[in-house]
């Protein structure tokens, strides 16, 4: 069969993007949106990706002169979509540590704007081990503080050579982060005031929000051969992804992020603002919040798959519910922009082709909960007077999922019923949790207990006017009739 490479014109084009990164999302989500950039606007640019880690280079890249295929599938605006973009906007694949002479040398690159990254939550920390001589040193913004450092040198302090960075690290304002961390590092390396004032000055740290759900390559036997028979080539690279994307990206002089990736002239779903804190807490509460809202129940009811649950006569009604009727009227944006994005995340959860498990949904639940109801459900309780019922029940069958767990081989086992019968399922959290539910799972007051936690929820849920008698009629419902039975009586109060 045909190589994908040689399927295709991959156009040269100044690199303009350094990436750390050559992951699955940076690839179906930063590369794929300036792909598009370079058929739809006068950007013309390339992206050189960078491997941080130690290991092998995938060989595919090189095969594939780094063209691979995007497919998208999922529903949008209500209809199923199964496309491919060929993506040519990687011009090539290196190695900080096997390349690192090619790697240090595109720090002058003239061509140069910008630096994307997605290192993991980990990657952005402040190792005070790392060592400006290593070549390259250990951490990300190690690496990032030495390339900088030599831009700063090559060219001589010219402010007008400094870069926009991008981090898509999963983690709160992100550019705030990296900046620390190298500022740090340019203290601990004893780099000078003047480099920090450029760092500080001529480059911008952008904090930035990412959304699209990427599976990358696909897993299901012979489901890559059939992709590949279909496109009329071999791509060993494929990225799978659904068709939902949004990158909002906080700066601090907007107009300068906006020229460096002009991404949005391209129309794609990218958002340039001076404070992302309002999408974030629409993504944290909608999406996020949707999911640890009725997970938990779901499961109990005996379900297994995010998609199954849209179509469940009992279920659907909860999520509709917890979503329309209580979180979106605590947030602060527009609200047709809340309810366009309330409408994809219920489209994102019907996707046809992803087989989304609700026990991995539900590791770390407690701490979800907190992070990602919690507000919403003190918010609605004070804006309306009254306790919102799913969000409430949602606390109640959070308890139910874990009170029925007890320590089995090692691990923390709790029982649901699926078509008649017991089925063991395996419960993942924090150790502190576990210990909770070890001892007081059992307790007829485990509700109240759980609760009362102060280190779980930093209150005691029990001083919530009507918190107390609420959750406890919920978990009593669930314990004795079913999660069903008891999401259907939230619905309906």
């Amino acid at each position: 069969m045909t190589n994908i490479k040689d399927t295709v014109c991959k156009p040269s084009r100044p690199v303009k993007v350094l990436q750390f990164g050559e992951g699955n999302f940076l690839r179906a989500f930063v590369d794929y949106m300036i792909d598009v950039a370079n058929e739809k606007t006068d950007y013309n640019g390339s992206v050189v990706l960078v491997q941080p880690i130690n290991a092998p280079l995938m060989k595919f890249f090189g095969e594939q002169d780094s063209v691979y295929s995007v497919v998208l599938r999922g529903k949008e605006n209500g209809v199923t979509v199964d496309d491919v973009r060929v993506v040519t906007s990687v011009d090539s694949v290196i190695s900080a540590y096997a390349d690192f002479n090619k790697f240090m040398s595109y720090a002058e690159c003239e061509t140069l704007e910008a630096i994307v990254s997605n290192t993991t939550e980990a990657g952005i920390v402040f190792d005070d081990g790392d060592s400006f001589d290593a070549e390259p040193p250990v951490s990300y913004p190690g690496k990032l503080t030495k390339f900088l450092y030599a831009r700063y040198r090559h060219f001589a302090g010219d402010a007008s050579r400094g870069l926009v960075i991008y981090p898509v690290e999963l983690i709160e304002n992100n550019g705030r982060k990296l900046l620390e961390c190298v500022n740090s590092l340019i203290d601990l390396w004893g780099l000078g005031e003047e480099f920090k004032a450029w760092v500080n000055g001529a480059c911008m740290f952008c904090s930035t929000l990412v959304d699209r759900i990427v599976t990358g390559y696909p897993k299901k036997p012979g489901e890559a051969d059939a992709i590949c028979e279909k496109l009329g080539y071999k791509d060993n690279l494929i990225d799978i992804c659904e068709p939902f994307g949004l990158w909002v990206i906080e700066a601090s002089d907007t107009e300068r992020a906006r020229r460096t990736l002009p991404l949005d002239a391209a129309g794609l779903p990218v958002i340039f603002t001076d404070d992302q804190r309002p999408y974030r807490e629409r993504k944290v509460r909608i999406l996020n919040g949707a999911h640890t809202s009725f997970v938990p129940a779901a499961f109990l009811a005996g379900e297994s798959i995010v998609r199954d649950c849209m179509a469940h006569d009992v279920i659907r009604p909860f999520i509709d519910r917890c979503i329309y009727v209580e979180i979106m009227p605590t947030l602060t944006l527009p609200a047709d922009e809340v309810k366009a994005f309330a409408d994809s995340v219920c489209e994102r959860f019907e996707n046809p082709f992803i087989d989304h498990e609700l026990i991995s949904i539900c590791l770390n639940s407690v701490s979800k909960w907190k992070a990602r109801v919690l507000k919403s459900l003190l918010e609605s309780a004070e804006a309306n007077g009254r306790l919102p019922e799913c969000l409430t029940m949602s606390f109640a069958s959070l308890c139910a999922f874990y009170a029925s767990g007890e320590m089995k081989d090692g691990a923390f086992v709790g029982k649901r019923t699926v078509d008649g019968a017991e089925v063991e399922y395996t419960i993942s959290d924090d150790a502190a949790v576990i210990e909770f539910f070890a001892e007081n799972g059992k307790c007829d007051d485990v509700i109240v207990r759980f609760a009362a936690n102060e280190a779980f929820w930093g209150m005691d849920l029990n001083t919530v006017e009507g918190f107390t008698e609420k959750s406890k009629a919920y978990y009593n419902i669930i314990k004795t009739d079913g999660a069903a039975a008891a999401m259907k009586a939230a619905v309906e109060a």
